[in-house]
This record gives C-alpha cells, structure tokens and sequence, in this order.
C-alpha cells in the first residue's frame, strides 16, 4: 500500500478513525523491531507479537479499503433538481391547474426545509402557469419527487363554469436532476444567447438592465430561461445548468427524433389520455393510474401533504410496481 493511498485514507471522513488505528498498530510493529535488533533477550517476544499486530493492521485496511470502495459504487446523491410544469389541454383552467401543482410541491418543499425557487415562468391572463420553472435544493428532494413526472389530470367545477359543468384539464411535469456531467460538453458556438429585462407582476419591469437570459442550442432548438437572478451572469449560469441537465436526460438518443421521444416520455403532449393521475375533487380522490391506487383528502394532499403518495410510490416504483395505465378507480372524461 503506498503512501499516497494512505493519505486519502486519512483524509476520509469514513475512515480517518480507522486509520488512526492503523497508524498506532504501525508505530507499535516499528517500535518492536527496534526493540528486536537492540535486544536479543526481547527479539523473540517482540517479533511474535508483531505477528499478531501485523494481523490485525491488514484485516484493518481490508476494512478501510471495503468502506472506500463501497462509497465509490453508491450512487451520487443527487441534492438540486429542476422541476417544470406546463399547462396542457384545458384552456385557462389548464394553466391554474398548473399554478395549483407548483403551489402543491412548494408546500411539500417546504415542509421538508428543502429550498423552492422560481427560476423563470408565463403566466395566463387569469394568473395560472402557462409553464413555469423551479429550482429545488435539498437532501432527498430528487428521490422523492421524480416519480412526480407525467401528465396530471384533474376533473373539477373552474370558479369561472356558470351552469356547474365538470371540466377536465392536464399540467406535464418534467424532472430534471441538476449535477456534474462531466461528459456533457457544449460548444459555445452552438449557444445562441439572448437577454431582456426581467418582468414583474403586471408587466412592470423590475431592471432597469437586461438581466433575464434565454438560451437556444442550436443543434435541437432547445430553449432554456432564467429570470430569477438579479445578475445577468447568475441567470445565465442557471440557464446553462438546466440546459446540460436536459442534453445529459437525452444523451442515450440515438438521434435527434429519439430525443424528442425521450422528452415526450417525461412532459407528454398533455393529451388526456396520458394521464398518470387523476384529481377528482367532487369525489375527493387522487388515483395514480402506474400503480392503480387512490387516496382521499385532496384540499390536504393539494397543500403538500404529498408524503403518502411518494412512500407509496417510491416503494412500488422501485419494486418495478409499474403497471399499465388505468386500471382501478380509473376516472372517465
């Protein structure tokens, strides 16, 4: 074992306690034969017990070298992510609709202390989300919510319905994982860079200065925004973590359309019939459809008492508990 191995060993939290004793065991087996070769009476006492010693040091660093290598093959922790939501079909009843899901996780967020911000957005006349961005941080934040990914239905009475219909509406939400992709490379030249002043509520600009960025890759069209920042540098590093986030979740494409499909696979067209789940509020149900499982108690549910559905969910999902759309309690249009 060299020594700069050693080292790391002992710059590693995980293992820094067992190489102090390692180190101990090591000056002890030192110390004896510097007693062996000074003493002869000694050396045959002494070089037996640096057997034994000797033992234990190597079934430490079997030890310490298990823990390190265990570490490498976990998977990263990945602690920020991006979560999008965009109005799909359903008219301005679809973009609140929109507003009412990010309004569900932000509640859910912050009952976790994990940070929720809001990275760039459209809004609809009636102040619904034509699409919006968030940025979330925090320990356990992606595990939990990326099986949030899909197309959400939900089956209601708008507030602006004067005769009492039921109208049915979809939002997509895309989950993106923001970490290193140390094998995403962007060539600048493919970044076409745009700024403008971001906007507050009503249309007021809040900059004098253009500070919001949107950025386009040229070899997809991919569009990507940021406005949340107060430096026009900020927002286009935000920007540009978003857009090596979406290029690393389509890299295994195999060409442009396959990338396309991958997308569609998160956010969908928003057609209704692509529904994960449903919301039916006159019959305060939530049924997730991969699954085939209800639960009542939407106004709590909808105010971020998510945590039965995503135990639920993480523990059937990662069981491969997938199962074809529909199924029980399935809500017809």
């Amino acid at each position: 074992m060299n020594e700069e191995d050693l080292k790391s060993y002992r710059d590693n939290n995980k293992t820094a306690y067992l190489m102090a004793e390692y180190d101990r065991l090591s000056r002890e087996i030192s110390n004896n034969q510097e007693l062996a070769e000074s003493d002869e009476d000694m050396a045959e006492m002494t070089l037996e017990e640096n057997k034994g010693l000797e033992i234990q040091r190597v079934d430490l660093l079997k030890k310490i070298i298990e823990i390190v290598e265990e570490d490498k093959n976990k998977p990263e922790e990945i602690k920020k992510m991006i979560l999008e939501v965009r109005a799909g079909a359903g008219g301005e009843e679809s973009a609140i609709f929109a507003f009412d899901l990010s309004e569900m996780y932000r509640f859910y967020c912050e009952s976790k202390n994990w940070s929720f911000s809001l990275t760039d957005s459209s809004i609809s006349e009636m102040g619904g989300y034509k699409e919006a961005v968030f940025e979330i941080s925090g320990k356990g934040a992606y595990d939990d919510l990326k099986y949030e990914m899909g197309v959400h239905r939900v089956q209601r009475i708008p507030a602006t319905e004067k005769q009492g219909r039921v109208h049915t509406s979809t939002a997509s939400i895309a989950i993106l994982p923001l970490k290193e992709y140390e094998d995403i490379k962007i060539d600048p030249s493919d970044l076409e860079i745009q700024t403008t002043r971001s906007g507050g509520a009503g249309g007021q600009n809040v900059n004098k200065v253009e500070t919001a960025v949107r950025i386009i890759y040229k070899p997809t069209g991919l569009i990507v925004k940021s406005s949340s920042e107060r430096s026009q540098l900020r927002n286009k590093d935000k920007a540009i973590s978003i857009l090596v986030a979406k290029l690393a979740m389509e890299k295994d494409a195999k060409d442009v359309h396959e990338m396309s499909a991958e997308r569609k696979s998160q956010i969908g067209t928003g057609d209704r019939s692509e529904k994960i789940r449903t919301y039916n509020v006159l019959q305060d149900r939530i049924t997730d459809h991969r699954i085939k499982q209800s639960w009542h108690g939407i106004e709590k549910i909808m105010s971020g008492q998510l945590g039965p559905i995503i135990e639920t969910l993480k523990e059937k999902m990662a069981n491969g508990g997938v199962v074809e759309e529909g199924g029980e309690n399935n809500d017809e249009d």
